[in-house]
Order: structure tokens, then sequence, then C-alpha cells
């Protein structure tokens, strides 16, 4: 009998793997950082020292060393990074706000309208060609291989922040923290309607089966993942209210998804419905506000406003947070004078 090895797919958000590997009967003793470099795929002996260091790596649900030898039946559980992707990354001087940096992250403030990663027609142009380039004008450290290491995401016409790591040893940290939700991550979200109290939304979150580019919340865990997005409101608007949005989990259009399953779908998201007058009158006057509204603010209504976690090096709890941007803040300012008059 093979040792089992299953893969439990990550959040698409947050880019780490969660792999959890039973030792078959016929196991002989053997250091787990020799085992593991066999059964996982792309694993260096640096990437799993790394994890091992960083606490990543559990036996039976208690943390091991390197020197612990796996025997039969042994539970092991393993949270690793992504290694970088093949795809070649072509190094690009875009503009690029960082608000923080040192020999082991840095915190970037993403512009609207920015790919983070190169993909399928977006090559060039995105936050990692950006970071490619401002890599290579730093000097090489040990256990940096010159390109930047993605934890987590955010989609292309959400603004705000985002934590990248410089080294194995810091990615392997931080995925952690994503894997453990014990990452600080608000966001400010503008939404349809008016929201009469704080709240929580949860559900399996999945591909909708009427478009593969949305999600769909589900009852049923064999749809999709597991989701929680608690959300307070900041200030009532009439047709549209401002609120936060913390997230517990972090999979792919949470918030956009969540928002548009409890009736309040992001402003100007059009991939959810937002793109439409959902609420307020039919008058001719009031629709040229609303696309007044959309002009200002070309795309989601949703920034990510604060970020906080545990250094990997320092272990300092490290808190940053960005303010609106120019064209969220118009369309917010337009609303509230909108508001104010009427």
């Amino acid at each position: 009998m093979e040792n089992v090895v299953e893969l439990q797919e990550s959040e698409e958000q947050e880019l780490y793997e969660h792999l959890k590997i039973i030792v078959d009967k016929g196991q002989s003793l053997l250091r787990i950082d020799k085992f593991l470099m066999v059964r996982v795929e792309n694993a260096s002996r640096n990437r799993i020292q790394n994890a091992i260091d960083a606490g990543n790596v559990l036996v039976n649900q208690k943390q091991i060393k390197a020197s612990y030898k796996v025997k039969p039946y042994d539970e092991i559980s393993i949270v690793l990074p992504h290694p970088p992707r093949d795809t070649e990354v072509y190094p690009e001087d875009l503009p690029l706000d960082i608000i923080y940096e040192d020999s082991d992250l840095l915190v970037v403030n993403k512009a609207a309208g920015m790919v983070v990663h190169p993909g399928f027609n977006n090559y060039t142009g995105t936050l990692v060609n950006a970071l490619a380039f401002h890599f290579e004008q730093l000097p090489q450290l040990p256990g940096n291989d010159g390109r930047p290491g993605l934890v987590h995401r955010i989609d292309k016409d959400t603004s705000g922040l985002l934590l990248i790591s410089k080294n194995e040893k810091s990615i392997t940290h931080l995925a952690r923290q994503f894997f453990d939700h014990s990452i600080t991550r608000k966001y400010i979200a503008l939404v349809w309607g008016d929201i009469e109290n704080d709240g929580t939304v949860t559900g399996y979150i999945g591909r909708s089966a009427k478009d593969r580019r949305v999600m769909d919340i589900y009852d049923d865990e064999e749809k999709g993942k597991w989701s929680v997005t608690h959300y307070k409101v900041l200030k009532r608007l009439g047709y549209v209210t401002l609120i936060s949005c913390e997230l517990e989990t972090g999979r792919t259009h949470q918030i956009r998804a969540h928002m548009q399953h409890i009736g309040h779908p992001l402003f100007n998201d059009a991939m959810y419905g937002g793109d439409k007058i959902l609420k307020g009158t039919t008058f001719n006057k009031y629709k040229q506000f609303v696309d007044n509204c959309f002009e200002l603010l070309p795309r989601q209504a949703l920034h990510a406003q604060s970020l906080g976690f545990i250094h990997p090096t320092t272990k300092a709890y490290m808190y940053f947070e960005s303010p609106l941007p120019p064209d969220f803040k118009a369309g917010l300012t337009k609303w509230e004078n909108y508001i104010a008059t009427s």
C-alpha cells in the first residue's frame, strides 16, 4: 500500500497549499525532512526545512523537528507557499506604491486596474512585473531568488494593500498565518441598498453553474469552499451603504459574491450586477446622478484598507492602513452630497 497524499486545494486568493499525508504500514523509520522531499512535489530541502522551522509541519497534530523519524500510520499535515510559477516574468519599470519594506517583505498599495500576476491576456503591466523590476535593483540576499513571493491576491479592479514576501523563510511563515486565518484584513465597500444591521455572511463558495467567471454561494459543501465575511455599517446614504468587511477566509471574489448573495451587490460591480440602478427612482435626474457616480468610480467600490500580521523574523505585530483612493473618495463624496441636499 502506498502512502496516501491528499492535496486540499488552496484558496485561490491565498497562495498556499495544504497537504495531508498518511504514512503506510510498511514505511521504515526515516527522517521527516527526507521523507517529505520524496513525497512533496517541488520540494527542496530548504523549502521543507523552512516549513518545519515555521511550525508548518504537524505529525499527529503536534509540531516536530527535522530529526523526527516517521512511523507507519503517522498523519502528517504540511502547509507550504506555492512555488513560483513557471511563467516567465519580464521586469518592467512601472509605478509601485511601497508602504513598507525590509529584508523579509514589503507591503504594496495596489492601484485599481492593475492585474496582480501575469496570466492569459495579461502578460505585461502587472504588479509582479513591477516587483520583478524592483527586486532587480536590490542586493540579492541568501534565500532570495530575486522573484517576488505572493501569499495572497486581490482582484484587478480592487485597490489596496498586498503583502509580498522577499525570501522563502518569510513566505513560509506568512503562508501559515493565512492558513490559520490569523492575518487581519479589512476592506471598505460601497454597496447597493440600506443595510440595517451589522452581520456575517457564510456559505460554501464555488463557481456559478450559469457563468464560470463568477462565484455563487451554496449550502452544499460539495459545491464549494467554506467562506466567512463579517461586515459593519459605517455610513447609511439612503440608496447605498458604506460598510467595512473583515475576512475570516480568503476566497476568490468572496466579498463581491457574499454581498450579492444577501441582496447588496457592490456599487458598480459589473460582474455581480452592481452596475445597474438597483435602488432609488427611475427619474432622469436620479439616473443621471448615478451615471455620474459610475463615471467617477468606474469599477467595483472595494478597497483593501488594512492589513495586520506577525513579522516572520522579529515576531512583532505589524499593522498598515491605506486611505481611500481618489476615485472611491470622489464617488462616495458625490453620494454624501446628494443625500445631504435631498
